[in-house]
């Protein structure tokens, strides 16, 4: 690999300028991107041998043991005067074992095995590294690289354990394709239980892995798994980046979880952070060495002033070192398929996103604002994990909207696979607070839906985490409120209230789910209408789990109506996985009419029928179609199964007339109810894709 210079190309450039010709105008930004990530990968090759060697640092920092039992202990604390190990095997001597200071401020000791040739450091005993600064003070700290910690039930602050099983957990089932069309399960294993409590890993794959399945989600999104020592923060106050929550089970529970939802064909993701860390001391990165950076910019630059927080410094090798063997781990260790990148917007600007509004200017996203030693660590990060694993899954957390940041890095872009439609969920939700139902604007519907960067792949939701906390209302919640504790039972005729709530929350999951992106979203319990909000224990509601949970109880009571909003959603995934909507390109639609509430577009040669007009049905509604024939209904939110008042014959057969309607060159006519929603498909096509 010769070292970058000027000549520095970026070989697929091209194509994202057919895609966008706007974009030429900042094509020396895009080069400098593209130079900075080359010297980088230059500078691994010269210096590590290569980021397949580097990204495996898991395997030399931390503790490893040898093939001989001993046990090799390395660390990086550039400010410190001195290191010690010390834990229960030593009796917590704090100046017996030494580390040795190696260049570079690394530290290195090897506890040499006992007399049995046992290692001199048992499985799931506790150790500590003694940190000496040059100003005299003697701090303890977790090893960075600590494969898990676990916290004393009057503790507040976590323990290294040192994890080193004699059977460890083996995977055996491959993991699963990249589907074509991504329906991602967002999930917290903490909260997976009507119990109040923390649920478990074992809870997990025993009892929602089957729901999940059932549903027709193909990719899970686990949060707050990576170690965090305050609850309530979500899992994003990140204190231990290599350790998986000791609050759900061991190590080994969640490597059983992900290998049965892979032998259930289901991908996993990880939610990771690695936009901030704690601001923890004694059991997390802040101040490892005694220093205000180490890992992070020295202040003000290293602090989140929102988040009270630590902001990491990318421009730093042995930050890089971190990060990257940081998501290797997880993939290699516990067989992740990919990541959800949290903050990104955050990473992207010097200005964190904070008091910003993106309008969409070009110029927003070049220039000064951007931080580009963060940018070129998430293309390096792409850059290697799809080049190490073909069928890795990168999904970014960004508001901003930066351009070229789903593009490949060949082309210039950042390298994601998919960024989140941040905007959707907002829009439903002013809706719900701010409009009657017969002041829905359906254009503007429309345009939040499609708004999005072509060639760019979304994932769309109506509600994810976000729209579920305390203080904000999930869907349910915003359209049926209180009387979803009184009024949901089958054996009582439906109040309006009940009624317009389970048509609506219906029919706004499938408009999203059809129009809005190229995967689709939801946030467990969501899917049947969890009644209520998500928080989490803590001093405000006197240390309560009652919201910290989800109370898929509420399924199994046969005359309660949430089992008919859960059979919505998994028939709309199962027929999604017939007709493969999400994998197509974007909706074309013939009809947005505001007076008669309704939407009509076709995607993947099916028919999307949307009437959200509050008492008007429509018998012989003409709506336009592209490819003629015979269409059947083949999701329909007005089933009596599902909630509704069927009224609708699935047995009609619709015929098309070659009479050209609203841009398409066929129509037909419909009956179609006032809230409810239809999809139609052509008898006569095969839709084998």
């Amino acid at each position: 690999m010769a070292e970058p210079g000027d000549n520095v190309t970026i070989p697929e450039f091209n194509n994202l300028l057919q895609m966008d010709p706007l974009l030429k105008t900042y094509d020396k930004d895009f080069q400098r991107r593209y130079e900075l990530l080359q010297k980088k990968l230059f500078q691994l090759e010269e210096a590590e041998g290569g980021f397949d060697q580097f990204t495996r640092s898991y395997r030399t920092f931390g503790v490893q043991r040898q093939p001989d039992n001993s046990l090799f202990f390395k660390e990086w604390a550039p400010a410190a005067e001195a290191l010690f190990l010390t834990g229960d095997f030593n009796n917590w001597n704090k100046f017996s074992h030494p580390y040795t200071k190696k260049d570079f401020g690394k530290w290195e000791l090897i506890l040499l095995p006992r007399h049995d040739k046992s290692p001199a450091v048992d499985h799931n005993t506790k150790l500590k590294v003694v940190v000496h600064t040059k100003e005299g003070e003697r701090l303890y700290r977790i090893s960075p690289w600590a494969k898990y910690v676990t916290r004393e039930e009057k503790s507040v602050i976590y323990d290294w354990v040192h994890w080193d099983p004699a059977l460890p957990y083996i995977q055996i089932h491959p993991r699963p394709k990249k589907p074509t069309s991504l329906r991602i399960y967002e999930a917290h294993v903490g909260i997976a239980s009507p119990e109040s409590t923390i649920a478990s890993y074992t809870n997990f794959t025993t009892n929602v892995l089957p729901r999940i399945k059932d549903l027709g989600y193909n990719c899970i999104q686990l949060m707050a798994i990576m170690e965090h020592a305050y609850y309530a923060s979500f899992g994003y106050q990140v204190t231990s980046f290599f350790a998986a929550s000791s609050r759900y089970g061991t190590p080994d529970e969640l490597k059983l979880l992900i290998d049965t939802a892979h032998s259930m064909g289901i991908m996993v993701l990880l939610d990771v952070v690695h936009s901030h860390a704690s601001k923890n001391v004694e059991d997390g990165l802040n101040k490892f060495d005694g220093s205000d950076s180490c890992f992070f910019h020295s202040s003000p630059r290293g602090d989140h002033s929102q988040w009270d927080s630590r902001l990491f410094n990318y421009s730093s090798w042995e930050v890089l070192r971190f990060l990257l063997s940081n998501l290797r781990w997880w993939m290699e260790e516990y067989r992740f398929d990919g990541f959800r990148f949290d903050g990104v917007t955050s990473m992207l600007y010097h200005h964190h996103g904070v008091g910003t509004g993106f309008s969409g200017d070009y110029s927003e996203y070049f220039g000064l604002q951007v931080d580009e030693d963060s940018l070129v660590y998430l293309m390096l990060a792409n850059h290697i994990l799809h080049t190490l694993y073909p069928s890795c899954i990168t999904v970014a957390e960004d508001v901003s909207g930066m351009p070229a940041l789903c593009r490949e890095v060949q082309e210039g872009g950042l390298g994601f696979d998919y960024r989140l439609a941040m905007a959707i969920p907002d829009k439903w939700i002013q809706i719900l607070k701010e409009l009657k139902d017969e002041d829905w604007d359906m254009g503007n519907i429309i345009h939040t839906l499609t708004n999005r960067r072509y060639g760019e792949k979304c994932i769309a939701y109506a509600e994810s985490h976000d729209q579920a906390l305390v203080g904000d209302k999930s869907l349910a919640f915003w359209l049926m409120d209180k009387e979803m504790y009184t009024n949901m039972s089958s054996l009582i005729p439906m109040t309006p209230v009940i009624d317009r709530g389970l048509q609506l929350h219906k029919m706004i999951r499938l408009l999203t789910h059809s129009m809005g992106g190229e995967g689709y979203l939801n946030f467990m319990g969501n899917e049947f209408g969890h009644p209520e909000w998500l928080d989490f224990p803590r001093e405000g509601n006197n240390q309560s789990y009652h919201y910290a949970r989800r109370q898929f109880n509420l399924l199994d009571i046969d005359n309660l109506r949430y089992h008919q909003l859960y059979a919505f959603d998994r028939d709309m995934n199962r027929t999604e996985d017939k007709y493969g909507w999400l994998a197509a390109p974007p909706a074309f639609v013939s009809a947005k009419h505001e007076g008669d509430k309704v939407i009509v577009f076709d995607r993947a040669n099916v028919l999307f029928i949307f009437n959200f007009h509050p008492t008007k049905s429509f018998q012989g509604y003409r709506v336009a179609v592209d490819v003629p024939g015979k269409y059947k209904i083949k999701l329909d939110s007005d089933m009596v199964q599902y909630g509704g008042h069927g009224r609708l014959d699935h047995n009609t057969e619709f015929f098309t007339e070659a009479q050209p309607f609203n841009g398409r060159p066929n129509s037909m006519q419909v009956y179609i109810p006032c809230r409810t929603a239809i999809v139609l498909a052509n008898e006569e096509i095969d839709y084998c894709y």
